[in-house]
């Protein structure tokens, strides 16, 4: 797969294969990608918690909020949750500050989880002393997103944006809709 060809299939997924289980291995390989990416001042101040167990993923879920236009969804049925989480972390014993580092690492993660023939979701509306509490993660650590992943049961379309609405939707056949603007409208100048 071209790198064109990757980009465009890495959506953000929102409803998963519950029976397909994610390995940690399969997570900290993704994890590895991230650790290649660029890092301002080469600061490498992030850390990762990989959730895969069962359990801890049933404690992580509430701590998290989906899909903020889709205002009657609640976020996936039990069966088609994430089998996989990997929470991104600024170590504030490296850096104060932590810049666009996670946006970076988050994607990075993603066109590789695309690859492995996975899918996910980048979450910044964490619940985050919730999720302090329930994984018991020091102070030192600030919490900055939260990317859910697995095996994508959800087809997601990218058109045209239409009247500057840029919300995504769900047709009646539950498939998920995400409007772009064109090449044209967003250079200002060539």
């Amino acid at each position: 797969m071209n790198l064109q060809n990757l980009i465009e299939k890495t959506r953000t997924y929102r409803r998963f294969d519950g029976n397909q289980d994610i390995s940690a291995e399969t997570l900290a390989s993704l994890v590895d990608l991230a650790r290649m990416s660029a890092s301002g001042a080469n600061r490498q101040p992030l850390k990762y918690m990989l959730v895969t167990d069962p359990a801890q993923r049933e404690i992580l879920y509430p701590c998290l909020a989906w899909a903020g236009y889709l205002t009657t969804w609640e976020g996936p049925d039990p069966g088609e949750r994430p089998t996989g989480y990997i929470v991104i972390l600024g170590d504030k014993e490296i850096s104060e500050s932590f810049g666009i580092d996670h946006g970076i690492a988050a994607q990075s993660i993603m066109l590789g989880a695309t690859e492995a023939g996975l899918g996910g979701c980048i979450i910044a509306s964490v619940k985050k002393e919730r999720l302090r509490a329930a994984f018991d993660i020091p102070k030192q650590y600030e919490i900055l997103i939260v990317l859910a992943l697995g095996k994508p049961v959800e087809k997601v379309v990218v058109e045209t944006i239409q009247n500057n609405d840029v919300k995504y939707w769900r047709d009646d056949k539950s498939v998920h809709h995400v409007p772009k603007r064109t090449l044209d409208e967003i250079i200002i100048r060539r």
